[in-house]
């Protein structure tokens, strides 16, 4: 078929009606906020390749490139996705996307040649109903949008002040801190898509504990005085962010522990000083990025019990035994670290706590690349089986 600029432009507008309104019903069901993305995403992309590649360089489209190019819409929907931050299940985004790629094939050959019987002849413009089509999607979009706003978590402010905990956060919601608003006690976090802001926690055992949920945030909280981890994780996604950890209550204290989250999370732009290791993660999926780490006791930064991660760009400084740790079949990449003044653990008779910036364990595999490491009691080591390879 010879598409028009015009009819590719209509056929791609009105085939995505029928997966727009099923975005909408899925978004409202799962009260969450990824289905309407993607469709809008799916139509962006898929009006960008219609004005500036199909156009140009199909004038002639044979029915079975509907395959071919349907694979590249996919990857440009989902790369797009990736590149703005955006992480749909990845199971029920293929779903929505094959159905409704399946829905604009039906359509284009059989329900708009039904509906518009020169809808071959006219290069698929839809006649009369085209400039009605281009006059209801903006409205749709103005609709969409308001649907999607409408179903939003709320937002729920925090008083200055000093609360007693544990709070519990149980739905969906935004929890936003006034300036001085304190949270003694301990915040647990156990639903999907709640984000933590400008909130102080003091005196818990844990300070923030999120417990298997997913699409979770915490930006520019701080925790002080937690006897067990400042920031604990198990089996959740999370992104953590300009968070600081200080002053733990004891020193096997740990600033932030993700544990069975095989989900990508992400730790950046935090600080954690003192406790017996900064940042420590076991069987998970994670990017450690731009943290300061001070003063621990064991480990600064500890990828365990096949971890996958990217450990980029921290600051280590006064560590004692290890800075960056991989180990237990972990497979890490440690670039553009600085690592300084990791000191021998005096208390200990282990070998692999001779002060080493860097160090991989038990089967681990490192990649490493551009790391700063000076004034420390020994750079680099492997122990039971690790290996440290050059960076592809």
């Amino acid at each position: 078929m010879s598409y028009t600029l015009r009819g590719r432009l209509e056929s791609r507008l009105a085939a995505v009606l029928i997966p727009a309104a099923g975005a909408a019903a899925l978004a409202a069901w799962l009260g969450e906020w990824w289905p309407i993305e993607l469709v809008g995403l799916m139509l962006a992309v898929g009006l960008a390749l219609d004005a500036a590649l199909y156009h140009r360089l199909l004038p002639y489209q044979s029915a079975w490139l509907a395959l071919p190019l349907g694979a590249l819409e996919l990857a440009g929907t989902m790369g797009v996705a990736l590149g703005l931050g955006l992480r749909p299940p990845l199971g029920p985004a293929l779903t929505l996307f094959a159905g409704a790629w399946l829905v604009a094939q039906l359509l284009a050959h059989v329900g708009f040649p039904l509906a518009h019987l020169t809808y071959a002849e006219d290069g698929g413009e839809l006649g009369r109903g085209g400039p009605a089509l281009w006059a209801a999607a903006p409205v749709a979009l103005a609709a969409t949008l308001g649907f999607a706003w409408a179903i939003q978590p709320p937002t729920v402010r925090l008083e200055a002040g000093v609360h007693p905990g544990p709070l519990v956060l149980d739905r969906a919601q935004t929890l936003i801190g006034e300036p001085g608003a304190v949270v003694r006690g301990g915040i647990v976090v156990t639903a999907d898509d709640v984000t933590v802001r400008g909130v102080s926690v003091m005196g818990a055992e844990t300070g923030i504990d999120v417990r298997d949920a997913d699409g979770v945030v915490l930006e520019d909280v701080s925790v002080t005085g937690a006897s067990l981890d400042g920031i604990q994780v198990r089996g959740s996604r999370v992104t953590i962010r300009d968070c600081s950890v200080s002053a733990p209550a004891s020193p096997y204290a740990q600033g932030i522990d993700v544990s069975f989250s095989m989900e990508p999370s992400s730790i950046e732009h935090c600080s954690i000083s003192g406790g017996q290791e900064g940042i420590v993660t076991n069987a998970a999926t994670i990017m450690v990025h731009a943290n300061r780490v001070e003063a621990t006791g064991m480990r600064a930064i500890s990828l365990t019990e096949m971890s996958m991660g990217m450990v980029e760009g921290n600051f280590v400084r006064g560590a004692t035994g290890v800075g960056i740790f991989c180990g237990d079949h972990s497979h890490c990449e440690i670039e553009r670290n600085t690592v300084l003044g990791t000191r021998v653990d005096r208390n200990s008779a282990d070998l692999s706590r001779a002060g080493y910036a860097i160090q991989a364990g038990y089967n681990a595999i490192v990649t490493l690349e551009d790391n700063t490491l000076d004034a420390n009691a020994r750079r680099l080591a492997t122990f039971s089986g690790a290996v440290i390879a050059a960076p592809r």
